[in-house]
């Protein structure tokens, strides 16, 4: 590998990108014993297993012992032994079910065809069965796999929640009585407003369970987390102390080469971000120091298309749907030009739209060796089986720590050494992993975070539990404190029917809840994107109101469109194509109202200083859009738009700046921009330099928790009404929060410093998208004071 990377240091287009170099060495196998049943080993020495890792074999035992398990381990370490031996065990020695949910039919397809193949090995009379349950099935289909009554049965959160939990008792009586094990697989994904969901799910079906006398052990598989254990019994609703932990990873792995490449700056003054030539000059405009950057999708189909020539299986992350399509296309096309049709041919893209077939078809190839080259969504970062590869490319930072580290672990056959190249973004977080990459190898991984107690979504779950079972005054137990103010809010809206039993009050539901909700959203409103009569696309309401506003440049399939119309009474936005080479991004205005304060805590440096976590309704504004140039970013005009207002409660962690660092900041910004709100005293650049922290502590909330940057919102005003001072709010972007903005309170103090190193990092002189430009800001990022947030958060944390 050593001489690979020494030939790209050769390549015309390297002009000193690789930033930093490392190796993470491989390590070999430990095994240990663990006695199975004679026919489950049998069936696994057919498959060439006749060992298992000391974590399979530690997990499964203390499935056995009755214990309920959280397996953190990498990518590829055989996480799915752990939980088929318990339930084909189970299986084989009294019919017991096992309930195996993940949160993506290819996954559910993988696994599925893995453990029938198995299940085969058993054969017929060992009354092993493997099924799944999901929503691309007939209602035919669906009756033939119950009456089978698969000893397995593999679902989805959302065919759970619409499909079985509402039938428990008349059509699936017999798999809840035997239920004895229940696997969560990428328990890590459960996170958001879709984790807070699904833990409520997963409550009502623990609930079902203990009405059918049946008590699971939880198998939950995670990728390499910061609390697994605490986020495992978040999502399930049981108790942390029921969990063995195992996160130690004894599967064999080769060596991974690590590159950290950095595109190359342009000149800020007009230069194409996505141009296929060398540096540019400086310019008095722009140039170094600008933060702009040669594209990083540019940059990765080089070296993609390099290494696929030079032999080497190589698959890319890419962020969207269409850049994976895009770019395969280009890659495939550079082959050409060189002359080799038969890999240019080999080169496919794969994301969650195309059909099961298409994807089954790629994965085949993939194992095989047959498809050279892969540009990819997230959709292959999960447990997919598709054999090891030679080199990963990552095009941008993915967004956290986790998600760089197992999409790393695609690469890697055995023991074989494998190239992970991880190619930097112009923003924040690319830029930090950039210039500090110790932060990604060496900082623990990030904690995901859930919110089963969400005030908005727990009441739609207590309605669906109660149409599946009546409600008792212990179902507290599941729902928690707020649970007997939920069930009298429903009681008087007239949707849950009050009992008195000899047992004690039961409520009943009136309807049938479970279609009325989406476990993937909040807001359950949505606008369909139609292009010449055929609908494009689908988008939440607030997506549509930034995204399919009129005016608005949307992309769709590598083509473009611009919206006509927004019918929101309809819920509808017409499109026509478009050649526009300009993009669109919108203006708004915000205002938090703090409804209640629940807590308060200080920064350690700053005892007087306190930062409260509070319920807050955040009113937003579409003012406008602006129109910028596709290649320099570069403003072309401006149009405004009538659009309603739009409200949002959450919750939100917020601090003010004592006058002393108020002081400060006017002064180090210069003493210009006119008088303070008491007219005596310049203010300098304040209300920039307090805009700028809070981009840039959000920005940095993916680098603490698992989120992406879209989950968080903001506000800095230089006197807000709630404090009668200078104010910074950060706020959850779901109803209800979903436990970010309570992490990052309890934080604040990490959260500060990691953001503070972050700005002190970057060199650029004023400030740019790698440090506290925001392409989700509604003020086009005016104003902005680099130097103030630093004093601001200096002022903050320093000890």
């Amino acid at each position: 590998m050593d001489e690979t990377i020494a030939w790209l240091r050769d390549r015309p287009y390297y002009e000193g990108q690789i930033v930093d170099q490392r190796t993470v060495p491989g390590r070999e196998a430990t095994v240990a014993d663990c006695p199975l049943d004679s026919r489950v080993a049998s069936v696994l020495a057919e498959e060439g297993i006749d060992s298992l890792y000391a974590h399979q074999a530690t997990a499964i035992e203390a499935t056995r012992d009755g214990d309920d398990v959280v397996l953190a381990t990498e990518t590829a370490s055989g996480k799915s032994l752990a939980y088929t031996v318990p339930a084909f065990e189970r299986a084989l020695d009294r019919r017991a079910t096992t309930l195996y949910i993940a949160p993506q039919v290819a996954l559910i397809n993988d696994q599925t065809e893995t453990l029938s193949e198995l299940a085969r090995g058993l054969g017929f009379a060992s009354g092993v069965s493997v099924d799944q349950y999901t929503g691309r099935q007939s209602s035919a289909e669906k009756e033939a796999i119950r009456e089978r009554q698969p000893t397995v049965l593999l679902t989805t959160p959302d065919m759970l929640h619409y499909g079985i939990l509402p039938h428990a008792h008349r059509l699936w009586d017999w798999f809840f009585q035997r239920l004895e094990t229940v696997v969560v697989d990428e328990i890590h994904g459960y996170r958001g407003v879709f984790g807070s969901h699904v833990a409520l799910v997963f409550r009502r079906l623990q609930r079902l369970a203990e009405r059918f006398d049946s008590d699971p052990e939880w198998v939950c598989c995670s990728a390499t987390i910061g609390n697994p254990v605490e986020h495992a019994a978040a999502v399930t609703g049981r108790p942390a102390a029921s969990f063995s932990l195992v996160d130690e990873d004894t599967s064999a792995s080769g060596p991974r080469h690590w590159l950290l490449w950095n595109p190359p700056e342009y000149d800020g003054g007009g230069g194409s971000a996505s141009s296929a030539g060398g540096a540019s000059s400086d310019s008095a405009d722009g140039g170094w120091g600008s933060g702009r950057r040669r594209s990083s999708h540019v940059e990765t189909k080089r070296l993609f298309v390099d290494l696929v020539e030079r032999g080497y299986q190589t698959v890319v992350f890419a962020g969207s749907r269409q850049t994976a399509e895009r770019y395969a296309d280009e890659s495939a096309a550079d082959l050409r030009d060189r002359g080799e049709y038969d890999l240019a041919n080999s080169v496919g893209a794969y994301q969650a739209a195309l059909t099961d077939e298409r994807r089954r078809d790629l994965e085949s190839r993939l194992q095989s060796g047959d498809l050279r080259g892969v540009w990819s969504t997230s959709a292959l970062e999960l447990g997919v089986d598709v054999g090891g590869l030679d080199a990963v490319l990552l095009d941008g930072y993915p967004g956290t720590r986790m998600r760089a580290f197992q999409q790393a672990g695609r690469a890697g056959r055995g023991t074989d050494p494998a190239l992970v190249v991880l190619l930097g973004g112009e923003d924040q977080l690319d830029q930090f992993v950039m210039r500090t990459p110790s932060e990604l190898f060496e900082k623990p991984p990030e904690q995901a975070v859930t919110n089963p107690e969400n005030d908005h979504l727990l009441p739609d779950h207590v309605h669906a539990a109660a149409r599946e079972n009546w409600l008792s005054t212990d179902d507290d137990r599941h729902f928690g404190e707020t649970f007997p103010d939920v069930v009298a809010a429903l009681e008087a809206e007239g949707v849950l029917d009050r009992r008195t039993t000899d047992d004690g009050v039961r409520w009943l539901a009136n309807g049938s809840p479970h279609h009325g909700m989406s476990l993937r959203t909040a807001d359950d409103r949505e606008v369909k994107l139609v292009a010449d009569g055929d609908v494009l696309a689908t988008l939440p309401f607030e997506d549509a109101l930034r995204d399919a506003h009129p005016g608005a440049v949307y992309h769709h399939q590598g083509r473009r469109y611009e919206v006509t119309d927004l019918d929101l009474g309809a819920g509808v936005a017409e499109l026509d194509r478009t050649w526009a080479d300009y993009f669109t991004r919108v203006l708004h205005d915000k205002t938090i109202t703090v409804e209640t304060d629940h807590e308060e805590r200080a920064f350690a440096a700053r005892p007087d200083v306190p930062v409260r976590f509070a319920s807050v309704t955040m009113r937003k504004q579409i003012t406008g859009y602006e129109r910028r140039d596709g290649s320099s970013g570069e403003v072309l005009g401006q149009r405004s738009l009538d659009l309603p207002e739009t409200t949002l409660e959450t919750t939100a962690l917020y601090y003010t700046v004592p006058e002393d660092l108020d002081s400060e900041i006017r002064r180090v910004t210069g003493g210009h921009g006119g008088k303070s709100a008491t007219g005596t005293a310049p203010t300098g650049d304040f209300p920039g330099s307090i805009h700028a922290a809070e981009h840039a502590m959000i920005s940095m909330f993916p680098f603490e928790y698992l989120c992406d940057r879209g989950d968080i919102g903001g506000l800095s005003t230089p006197r807000h009404p709630h404090t009668g001072a200078p104010t910074i709010f950060v706020y959850d972007g779901y109803p209800g929060g979903v436990g970010l903005t309570r992490a990052g309170y309890e934080d604040i103090d990490d959260l500060a410093r990691t953001t503070l190193t972050m700005l002190r990092g970057c060199d650029c002189a004023d400030g740019c998208p790698a440090c506290v430009q925001s392409p989700h800001c509604g003020n086009a990022n005016d104003p902005l004071d680099k130097t103030g947030a630093i004093t601001l958060l200096d002022g903050l944390t320093e000890d």
